[in-house]
This record gives C-alpha cells, sequence and structure tokens, in this order.
C-alpha cells in the first residue's frame, strides 16, 4: 500500500480543505484561453491567472490562494503530442493543484505545508519520498535538512531546478518531491537513480520559489515582494493513491477507456498497439472536449490549430481501431458526465461541445478522401518521372495544409512502393516551428515602451475615469511622451501621448474603440485634437495628441473635451452588441459565446461560437427581436460587484477579457425581464431606444465554429436605408415601373438576357469550326473505339462545350477537345454510352491535365480540366492514344 487509496474527486476536495485551513481563499480554475497574457497559447500552470500578483501589478483581497487548475500543454514549446498514449504520464490536458503566497509567506512554510499533506493527509510513506533542490539553493537544503534524511536531498541543477513560466515572466529556484514507486518499475540500469528518465523515481509536487522576473533580454530582477507557486499534478497523484503504476490506470481515464473499448469493440489490455491508441483517444477527448467549453474552435491557425491537431489524431487512431464513422462526439459525454461536478461549465455547453466535435470528425473524414485523390494524381505523376521517394514539400504540404496524416500517408506509399523524404520533411517542420515561436514574442519588440508605460503606473497609479457622467473636465497633465521618451513640453504640428490624472476619455478596450476630442488651455492659449485614447496597461488612459495650437508643459492644467456625438454613436452601438448576444443565445441556444467584438462610431462587429451559418430566417428574427427590444425603451444601468457575485447572478464574461475582484455589469432590463446582463467597462446609451434602428449588413465566418455579424445602428442604418431607396428609386424609373414591381421586372430582364446569351454562344461555337469539321469530321481507330482528337482555336470552356455538343454523332465513341486561351487550357472529353463500360471520361482527363500541371475530372461520360501552358497543348493531345491504350488495360470505375 503506497498511501490512502482515495479517488480523484476526495484528493481535490481534501487539498482544498487542507489549504483553507491554512488561511488560503479558495480560488476558481481560470479558462484555459489565459486573459489578457497573449504570450500564452494556452493556460499551463495554475500560477498563470496570478501572474499580475507576482509581478506585483495588480492587487486582491488575499494573499494566500488555493486552486485546482485545467491546464493544457499542446504546442509551442509544450508540445508531447507524439508521447502521449505511449508512456504512463505524457497528456495534454490535466489538472494542476497549487498553492500561493503573493508576499505573504515563503520557503519555510511552503515545504511545511507540502510535506504535511503528502505525508498525514494523502499518507504517503516518507521513506519513499526524495527531494530535489537547485544546486545554489543553501536555504533550501537546511530547511529540509530538517525534515528528511541528507541523503535523500539531491542539488540539481538550472536545467531541472529553475521554474519559468515562459520566456519571460516570473521565475525562481524549485525544489520538488518525487516518490519512489519501487525497483520493479527501474530502467535496471546501474546508473538509475534520482533524474533518471525511467519510471521510477516520480516527480510529484514542484514548490517554486518566485524571486525574479526575466524580462525580455534574459536578465532577472528581483520581484517586489518573494513568493510562492507550487504545482502537484493530480493524475500523477491520483495514480500513487489507488495504486498503479499509470495514470490512465486510475479513475480519471478508465471509464472514458472503457467507453472506448466498448465503442470499438476491443478489450482493453490485450493489444499494446491498440491500447496505445486507445489511450490517445482517451486523453485527446478530454483535451477537447474542455477546449470546445472554453471557447475554442478547430481553425488553421493559433489554439484552434492545436485543437483541430488534437482531434484529428484522435480520429486517425479511430481508424487505427477500425472506426470509419464519426464517434468522437460519443465519448465526449463521458468526459462531461465525469468530469461536470467540478467543471459545471461542461454541462452548459454539452450541446455546443458535441456539435463542434461532430462537425470537425466529418469534415476530417472529407480531408482523407480529399488527401487520397491528390495522392493517386502525384503517384501518376511519379510513375511518368519514375521518381522513388516522395519529396519533403509534397509531404509537408499534405501534413500541413490539407491534415493528412504522416504515417497514413507512409502506409499509402509503402503500399505503391515508394519511400517519403523523412528528413526533408523534418526540416520543413522544424522551419515552420522557428516562424511559430518567432509570431509568438507577441510583445517582446515592444517591451522597451511597456516598460516605460508601467513605470508611470507604479508612479502615478490608475486613471481616474470620469466618462460614465462628464463628457469634459479639467486635469493636470502628469507625462508627456514622443517617440517612446518622456517629454518635458511639445510645441504646434507634434503628436504625442499624455497621461492625465483624471479623463472623461474612454480608453480602447472591451472591443470598443477609444475617444477623440478636443484638448485646450485658455491661459497659454493651447489648442489640441485627441486622435485617439488607449490604455496599453490596465488602468492608464493615455491621450494620443495633435498639437495645433501654442505649447503643451507637463504638470500643466488642461481642459479635456470628448467628441459627444461620435460618443454617443458609439454607446449606441455598443448597447446593441448586448442586445445582439443576448438575442443570438436565446435564438440559437446557450452555447454561444462572444469570440471577439470591435465598437465604434460607424459600425460594430461581433463573434461569436456558432458552428452553421445563419439561414435567412434566423437572420430575420434575431434583427426583428433587437429591434422589438429599442423600441421597448428599455432601461440601461451599470453596478459594481465582487466578480464571484457577478458571475453568480448570471453575468456574461468575455472571452479573452482579465477582470479583476470588482466588476462592472452592465444590465438591460424592465420590470418584468432582464434582456441583458454583462461584465462590461464600455460607455452605453440610457436606454435602448436611444439607439434608435438596428440593421444587419452581413454574416459570414470568421473560422471554423466561429461566426461574424456585422451591423449598424442609429444615424448610419438611416443613411443606409436612404441609400437603399435612393437606388431602387433609380432602378424603378429605367425600367419603367414603380418600385415594388422593381424585382419582378428585373427577373424577366436577366432571363431573356441568358436567352440570348445562350444563342449566341452557340452561334460562335459553329462559326468556330470549319464547314467540313462541322459535316464530316476525320476520326481515329483507337482498339476498336472510334475517337476524335482536335485542337480548337481560343474557346473558354463554355464555348468548347457547346463546340463539342455540335460534334457528337452516333458513330463516335470518344471525343476529346483542347483549346488555349488567355495563357489557359481547357480540356473536354466526351464518351458515348457503350464506350462508358471500358473507358472513363474523368481518367482520360485527369491524365491529360496532370501533363499541363492542372487538374480535371468529371463523370464517366463527360470530363472537363486543364491546366498551363498553351505550348504545350498540340503535344498533349498527341499523347491522348497512348493515354487511352494504358486506360483501357484498367477496367473503369
Amino acid at each position: 500500500m503506497t498511501g490512502k487509496k482515495l479517488s480523484s474527486a476526495e484528493i481535490r476536495e481534501l487539498f482544498f480543505q487542507f489549504f483553507e485551513k491554512k488561511d488560503h481563499a479558495r480560488i476558481k480554475s481560470s479558462p484555459l484561453v489565459p486573459a489578457g497574457d497573449p504570450t500564452l497559447l494556452f493556460t499551463n500552470a495554475g500560477m498563470v491567472q496570478f501572474k499580475q500578483l507576482f509581478l506585483g501589478e495588480e492587487k486582491r483581497t488575499y494573499s494566500r490562494a488555493v486552486s485546482i487548475q485545467k491546464c493544457m500543454r499542446a504546442g509551442g514549446k509544450h508540445n508531447d503530442l507524439e508521447n502521449v498514449g505511449k508512456t504512463a504520464r505524457h497528456h495534454t490536458f490535466f489538472e494542476m493543484l497549487g498553492n500561493f503566497s503573493f508576499g505573504n509567506y515563503f520557503k519555510k512554510e511552503a515545504i511545511s505545508f507540502a510535506w504535511e499533506f503528502v505525508t498525514e493527509i494523502l499518507l504517503l510513506p516518507p521513506d519513499r519520498l526524495w527531494i530535489t533542490i537547485f544546486k545554489d539553493d543553501d536555504e533550501s537544503m537546511l530547511l529540509w535538512d530538517k525534515i528528511v534524511p541528507r541523503d535523500r536531498i539531491i542539488k540539481l541543477d538550472e536545467k531541472d531546478n529553475f521554474w519559468q513560466m515562459g520566456e519571460t515572466g516570473p521565475c525562481g529556484p524549485c525544489s520538488e518531491i518525487h516518490f519512489d514507486q519501487g525497483p520493479e518499475l527501474s530502467c535496471g540500469k546501474p546508473t538509475c537513480k534520482l533524474g533518471c528518465d525511467c519510471d521510477r523515481y516520480l516527480e510529484i509536487w514542484n514548490l517554486v520559489f518566485m524571486q525574479y522576473n526575466r524580462d525580455a533580454k534574459g536578465e532577472l530582477h528581483p520581484l517586489p515582494k518573494p513568493s510562492i507557486d507550487t504545482g502537484m499534478g493530480l493524475e500523477r497523484v491520483t495514480a500513487i493513491c489507488q495504486g498503479v503504476q499509470s495514470n490512465y490506470e486510475t479513475d480519471l481515464f478508465q471509464p472514458i477507456i472503457q467507453d472506448v473499448a466498448q465503442i470499438t469493440n476491443m478489450v482493453y489490455g490485450k493489444d499494446l498497439k491498440k491500447d496505445t491508441s486507445i489511450r490517445v483517444i482517451a486523453d485527446h477527448i478530454r483535451a477537447m472536449t474542455f477546449l470546445i467549453s472554453d471557447g475554442i474552435s478547430p481553425s488553421n491557425e493559433g489554439r484552434g490549430y492545436v485543437l483541430r491537431r488534437i482531434m484529428r489524431r484522435a480520429a486517425r487512431h479511430g481508424r487505427f481501431l477500425g472506426l470509419s464513422e464519426p464517434f468522437l462526439f460519443r465519448l465526449a459525454e463521458s468526459v462531461i458526465l465525469q468530469m461536470k461536478s467540478f467543471y459545471s461549465e461542461l454541462e452548459t455547453q454539452a450541446p455546443h461541445i458535441r456539435m463542434v466535435i461532430q462537425g470537425e470528425e466529418e469534415r476530417f473524414i472529407h480531408t482523407l478522401d480529399f488527401g487520397m485523390k491528390l495522392i493517386e494524381e502525384f503517384f501518376l505523376k511519379m510513375k511518368r518521372e519514375k521518381l522513388t521517394q516522395i519529396p519533403a514539400e509534397m509531404v509537408f504540404k499534405l501534413y500541413d495544409t490539407y491534415g493528412f496524416p504522416l504515417d497514413l500517408l507512409e502506409d499509402v506509399a509503402g503500399e505503391e512502393g515508394y519511400l517519403l523524404d523523412r528528413k526533408g520533411f523534418d526540416l520543413e517542420m522544424e522551419n515552420q516551428r522557428t516562424r511559430a515561436r518567432a509570431a509568438s514574442r507577441f510583445g517582446a519588440q515592444d517591451s522597451e515602451s511597456i516598460s516605460l508605460y508601467k513605470s508611470l503606473s507604479k508612479k502615478y497609479g490608475k486613471t481616474k475615469f470620469l466618462g460614465y457622467d462628464f463628457l469634459q473636465t479639467t486635469s493636470p497633465l502628469l507625462a508627456m511622451i514622443k517617440e517612446n521618451q518622456l517629454v518635458e513640453a511639445a510645441s504646434q504640428g507634434e503628436t504625442v501621448l499624455c497621461l492625465f490624472k483624471e479623463t472623461p476619455f474612454y480608453g480602447e478596450g472591451g472591443g470598443q474603440v477609444g475617444d477623440q476630442g478636443d484638448l485646450t488651455a485658455q491661459k497659454e492659449d493651447v489648442r489640441g485634437e485627441v486622435l485617439d485614447t488607449l490604455k496599453p496597461v490596465p488602468d492608464l488612459f493615455f491621450h494620443q495628441v495633435r498639437i495645433l495650437q501654442g505649447k503643451m508643459f507637463v504638470n500643466h492644467p488642461y481642459h479635456l473635451k470628448v467628441d459627444a456625438e461620435r460618443r454617443k454613436q458609439t454607446a449606441r452601438n455598443h448597447t446593441a452588441t448586448h442586445l445582439l448576444h443576448a438575442v443570438l443565445r436565446e435564438t440559437l441556444g446557450d452555447h454561444v459565446k462572444q469570440a471577439g467584438s470591435y465598437v465604434g462610431p460607424e459600425r460594430l462587429r461581433f463573434d461569436f461560437n456558432h458552428f452553421v451559418g445563419l439561414t435567412e430566417k434566423e437572420k430575420e428574427k434575431i434583427e426583428e427581436t433587437v429591434n422589438d427590444r429599442i423600441l421597448a425603451n428599455v432601461s440601461v444601468h451599470s453596478d459594481v460587484m465582487g466578480i464571484e457575485e457577478a458571475l453568480n447572478k448570471g453575468a456574461l464574461a468575455f472571452f479573452g477579457d482579465k477582470y479583476g475582484e470588482e466588476v462592472r455589469v452592465v444590465q438591460i432590463k424592465d420590470e418584468e425581464k432582464q434582456f441583458s446582463q454583462e461584465l462590461c467597462g464600455g460607455t452605453h446609451c440610457r436606454a435602448t431606444g436611444d439607439i434608435g434602428l438596428f440593421k444587419i449588413l452581413a454574416e459570414s465566418s470568421v473560422a471554423s465554429g466561429v461566426r461574424r455579424i456585422e451591423a449598424i445602428t442609429g444615424k448610419r442604418a438611416y443613411r443606409d436605408f436612404k441609400a437603399v431607396e435612393t437606388i431602387l428609386k433609380k432602378m424603378a424609373e429605367k425600367l419603367k415601373t414603380n418600385m415594388a414591381e422593381v424585382s419582378q421586372k428585373l427577373d424577366r430582364f436577366i432571363l431573356s438576357d441568358k436567352e440570348r446569351e445562350r444563342e449566341i454562344s452557340a452561334l460562335k461555337a459553329k462559326a468556330l469550326l470549319p464547314a467540313s469539321e462541322a459535316q464530316k469530321p476525320e476520326l481515329q481507330n483507337v482498339d476498336g473505339l472510334s475517337v476524335l482528337i482536335r485542337q480548337m482555336d481560343n474557346m473558354n470552356p463554355k464555348e468548347l462545350r457547346l463546340a463539342l455538343d455540335t460534334m457528337k454523332r452516333p458513330n463516335i465513341d470518344l471525343i476529346i477537345l483542347g483549346s488555349a486561351q488567355d495563357e489557359k487550357v481547357s480540356l473536354i472529353a466526351h464518351l458515348s454510352p457503350a464506350a462508358t463500360k471500358r473507358l472513363h471520361a474523368g481518367e482520360i482527363i485527369k491524365n491529360l491535365s496532370l501533363l499541363l500541371e492542372g487538374t480535371g475530372g468529371g463523370k464517366p461520360e463527360l470530363a472537363q480540366g486543364g491546366g498551363k501552358h498553351p505550348e504545350k497543348l498540340n503535344d498533349v493531345l498527341s499523347k491522348s492514344e497512348s493515354i487511352i491504350h494504358n486506360l483501357l488495360k484498367i477496367p473503369p470505375r
């Protein structure tokens, strides 16, 4: 017995209770998308949501915290995808138990708490626990020496015992607790000891002594207050407490594994290769379920790309187990059922999660089918060119662009006797990783200016925002920046960033643009134009001012006046987005979440999670409902309250936004019903009637699972209606009818025009044919088939089709025509019903098109294609006879 046999749910609760008794505040897990932190792909540790606390940039009511954080380590630096399922402990999604001190306690208490929990609460045997520390951390050595024998404390270097969240940010030496799983799990080597890669010594808890902040140059700076960040993987500690050697044997995975086995009609534990696939699916279904519930949709970039890779990898392993139809969406239910008691968001998002997974599975099946067609075409080219190895560029394109699995490509290539250029492929992958790493260093190039803003924030504190109640005020100028340098004065013609003690100007944030307006100082005869208002760091408002007259000085007072009309239009659009969000959820379902927005004076844009395009009926209903609520003139008001209170009351939080302990909640409600309740710092109308009018301009796809609505309100909507009316009037005048009958008359004109176009094209095609050709074309005999092959002059695909129609005769089995126009080549082939028993028109065109570096295909009786190189057309058509000979040896599909 390794300790107290506990379920994963019991371990979670024991961990919370233990640290709550030690005066730690219980903090809910943050989403997998790090709020307000573009430097991270995913939340990869418990400390991510506390990053600003460690940096001293944020304050909370508590200085000790305990959390159980959902985490993702897949993609970028933490990319262990290929090891998942093969080892006992590699995962994409996992849970991290952590206790934190923000300048409250340090090494002594952290070490004491950890030892007490593992030995007195989990009852792990002390004689099986080992400790590692950073080689230069003498303080930790002295503290551990009082608890465990010195020969059980091992010093390791920076690689093993110095922790940092990313390339920049909080970091410090760490101390780890390891559990000896016994000699039976040893690699057997004489050198096997702590630090060996085998499974004998298992790291279970990492205590990070947060002392430094690493900047973009890699330099370490002491943090304002030394702090504690710890992390213990729930999966690992559960395996130890349940006396099993693999995380996959715990109650966190076994219910999912058994469901996978049931769906695939497999028995887990009988076949090593199949067991690996089952474990991959069990791990990946947890990851995709949680990612989707946190608002991520599969796409071809960023977080969505990681999700897509995980989903497709799981689907591919399903194919290894004999599943060719969508199945993952059924397994999501197993994860939701098991985890919903602790992560309630899974249950509310269940329909959306299943829909997204099923849709992606169906797309992947299509990808595999499409990829196979590309591969077949490429194999034909390889045969002609007598190649034996698939080039790296082709392998990478199939893998990266089309999502075709590499191992499946290897299998298909092997069946045809081809090899893959794996070295070249690995080089392409490394180049892609290099590009991704460069792209992920979001703030590095601007670190100098960010550092300047942060120093001003520390010096002056928050800018007092008056803009909810006032549109003008007089305030002293605290600081002025020009070209990233602090200046004391600036003159007419210069543009500077100005920091005032207080301001009525709204700083860009939450999707809403920054205010514009005027700046004046009567005494000094100064006049300036506020071009924009920005918040480069939280709660610090910078005004971009172009000085039109006079000279500005730091510490002088200036009168600030917001452009009232622009603010009013922006407020209309912002309040409209709240109404739109609420109506979308009512109409489409609770899975709808904001995924981004833009609110300006001229228009609004709202991105939301939804997997299919809206029907015209749905758009009409949404637009009508929003306008009904505008006409109802419902009150809009705001309250400031604690974040937990706001969320408990049902207020919606926005995707990717970071919130403090106190939040502003904007509510739209009347005496009977609450129409909208959202966390929002933006400016709004006093009542919905102020919006005037709401009109949807467009609805489109932004990424897989993310839709976008663009709309207008107020005066802009009225102007657009007037513009449309003017156009309609002009059309009615030209068509000599009234506005109500414009559509019907236009339809008649279009129909008549199409008929004339068809007649003209037919006459043109006939005119292009030589008289003798139109009457009795010359035929070739190819293996008993009468074949007509002709190069036509300057015809597009439509004209080529019409020319073919004029050539059809009962005695012709096959017609192949080609023509060049505008540097493009068009091909067409037609087979008689009898000839389709021996040949397939699509195969003929596909082979001819490949010779022109193009594509083509179609039905057995009719196919079209084409390519480049008009100068090769005659030569390509001359090869038609040999292609027909080759294809006649292969029965048509």
